[in-house]
């Protein structure tokens, strides 16, 4: 007889919280699609130049004549992918300010800082460029016809440009389409347990268990096309925020935002651990993370996610039953929900490795770019083994 079970949390469709099978955590609206209005020309004009003023070695002085568009206006009517876009525009002009010369300053002027906190306020974020405004909502495919492949993807906003800075972001782009299907996985998992339908439950394992091959195909090409030293030296300085960060010990001051009192605010840089695919699968699998510094931090990580990728994720864990269901199930269920887990595990030890590579084992000379500290204010390496030591031991 087959059993149902009843949870308080449902978990909805992947409609519900904005994401699909088709782009998973991805921004419906590719970015060559969406336009901001007349009075962000300059601010437009501005963001499409960046990298040429940031070569010129004295970017700040490009940017500190920018006017200040109509916030208010804008938030009032905006659609989501425009508010998207804006955020993409100031979060890049944000980090060329502070890291795009020698040293950075102690305050950021008020023509970036009052727009910057107005979107991120909107958005319910911490005003300070995070994974989205990096690669989520900064892309678009070049033949509008094909699909979201490497080959086929593009980034629009740039730091420095160059193929290495492109490749390091469209790998994360295409993971993120790849990993949509997972998610629809995921959802259709929790029904199928919940359910006690062992069959389905199995069937969806083996489907997820591709899925995650093809993501870690991915993600194994990271090297083709993205160079240690040029990352290190040439894309990563710019994606650093000022929390834990000797180069601005005590945060940054937004000017002419009276919410922060001119007080210095010091919030996490940019970090592929700010994706929420890895999160999801723990939420999914029931891995957890013991009570510690480690855990404190991905709590606070998750402030730095849109507000609907968390919603996803919390949902996911309060509705998951799959890791009780699969532990009562046949040895077969058991071998393929283990499998799933192991490529998780496996994703997390490739990101160790590349890290290592691309950051720890490369020598900075530049203010804030420390090889032992991750953009996101951590002792990264210490950090991402833990995660996978913990994930690869929660096998049933």
């Amino acid at each position: 007889m087959t059993q149902t079970i009843t949870r308080t949390v449902r978990m909805r469709d992947l409609g519900h919280y904005g994401l699909s099978a088709a782009r998973g955590f991805l921004s419906a609206a590719e970015i060559d699609e969406v336009s901001l209005p007349d009075d962000f020309a300059e601010v437009e004009e501005a963001a499409a130049m960046l990298p040429a003023l940031v070569a010129t070695g004295r970017v700040r002085h490009w940017l500190k004549g920018l006017p200040i568009p109509d916030m208010a206006g804008f938030l009032a009517t905006a659609s989501e992918a425009e508010i998207g876009v804006a955020m993409v525009r100031y979060s890049f002009m944000v980090q060329a300010h502070v890291w795009g010369e020698t040293s950075p300053p102690t305050a950021l002027p008020a023509n970036l800082a009052i727009p910057f906190v107005a979107i991120s306020d909107r958005l319910g974020l911490p005003p300070v460029m995070n994974y989205a405004g990096y690669v989520l909502d900064n892309y678009y495919r070049l033949d509008k016809a094909e699909g979201l492949t490497l080959d086929n993807l593009a980034m629009d906003q740039h730091f420095g440009g160059g193929s290495d800075e492109s490749w390091f972001v469209l790998v994360h782009v295409a993971i993120e389409a790849e990993a949509g299907r997972a998610l629809d996985l995921a959802v259709a998992l929790v029904a199928a347990s919940d359910a006690g339908d062992a069959a389905r439950v199995e069937a969806l394992l083996i489907e997820m268990n591709a899925v995650w091959d093809a993501i870690n195909a991915i993600f194994d090409r990271m090297v083709e096309r993205c160079d240690p030293y040029v990352y290190f030296n040439r894309v990563r300085p710019y994606i650093h925020g000022w929390k834990n960060n000797p180069a601005l010990p005590d945060g940054l001051i937004y000017e002419g935002v009276s919410a922060f009192g001119g007080k210095p605010v010091a919030l996490r840089g940019q970090t592929g651990s700010q994706s929420s695919i890895v999160p999801s699968m723990d939420a999914l699998f029931g891995v957890t993370h013991e009570n510690d510094a480690l855990r404190e931090f991905l709590a606070e990580l998750h402030g730095y996610r849109p507000v609907m990728h968390r919603a996803f994720i919390e949902d996911l864990q309060a509705a998951s039953g799959l890791r009780a269901f699969a532990r009562t199930q046949s040895q077969s269920l058991k071998d393929t929900f283990n499998a799933c887990v192991e490529q998780v595990a496996r994703f997390r030890s490739r990101h160790l490795e590349y890290a290592a590579a691309y950051i720890n084992k490369q020598a900075s000379n530049a203010a804030g770019n420390d090889p032992d500290v991750g953009t996101g204010g951590t002792p990264f390496m210490k950090y991402l083994k833990k995660h996978r030591d913990e994930n690869r031991a929660q096998v049933i």
